[in-house]
């Protein structure tokens, strides 16, 4: 893991990485979760490669869902942390495939430590993207999804960036139920509802290693976006 400023220390941080078949690309994204986090929680979606030994190399904890589903993953690692002694004061939840930049997790717990927000998005929107790392249907479904999320619900929001980070406490209060791709959008949309005070920075994103389970094929893109939708209009 990277080095970081020692202020962060004094919070409690545990990131998330739900992960299917991701066993090329598990050890980079570890390897570059700065030094201040406590526990890497990775959530081995039912994986039929070397994901989990890959994981466990670097440290990682690796906790088993059998049933797939990114919401589903998350929530079982989310499972995790509730039953351990000492409760985080913030996570963040990450992709396994290497598109994220783990090393902006200093920038993106920042408002949150520093009392400013409960929620901080990592925005793909507003940062610098590597040619080819989004697919038309993920820019365009990220524009509809928060343009409506905009004019429906009044969130002021530029993306459902997977990398994120939250008050623990806070995430528990959202009761999240989405086991699927309406994941993101469903904490964001409950977020503004509950109040809470969140803001986006800029994210950079570089192509991920391997083929996405969402964008790389036509089943992906079509049911993330008709979940994405469904979310919207199920909490207007």
């Amino acid at each position: 893991m990277e080095n970081n400023p020692q202020s962060l220390s004094a919070k409690i941080i545990d990131v998330i990485i739900p992960a299917y078949n991701e066993e090329k690309s598990i050890p980079l994204v570890i390897r570059e979760i700065p030094n201040f986090v406590r526990n890497v929680v990775v959530a081995n979606n039912n994986s039929t490669d070397h994901t989990k030994e890959a994981a466990e190399k670097e440290g990682a904890v690796v906790v088993f869902e059998p049933q797939k589903g990114y919401g589903k993953a998350c929530l079982t690692a989310m499972d995790w942390i509730k039953n351990q002694e000492v409760q985080p004061d913030i996570v963040v939840f990450l992709d396994g495939d290497y598109s994220d930049y783990p090393k902006e997790m200093t920038d993106l717990v920042r408002p949150i430590i520093n009392g400013e927000a409960d929620m901080v998005i990592g925005s793909r929107a507003k940062g610098q993207k590597e040619a080819g790392s989004m697919t038309f249907p993920q820019i365009f479904g990220n524009w509809l999804a928060t343009t409506l999320m905009r004019y429906i619900q009044k969130a002021q929001f530029s993306d459902l960036g997977p990398f994120r980070a939250i008050d623990w406490q806070k995430l528990l209060s959202l009761n999240m139920v989405d086991q699927n791709f309406g994941w993101t959008i469903e904490m964001q949309i409950k977020a503004h509802k509950k109040e809470l005070r969140y803001t986006e920075i800029p994210v950079n994103y570089r192509k991920r290693i391997g083929v996405s389970k969402v964008s790389g094929t036509v089943k992906g893109v079509i049911g993330a976006g008709y979940k994405i939708i469904l979310t919207i209009f199920k909490y207007w």
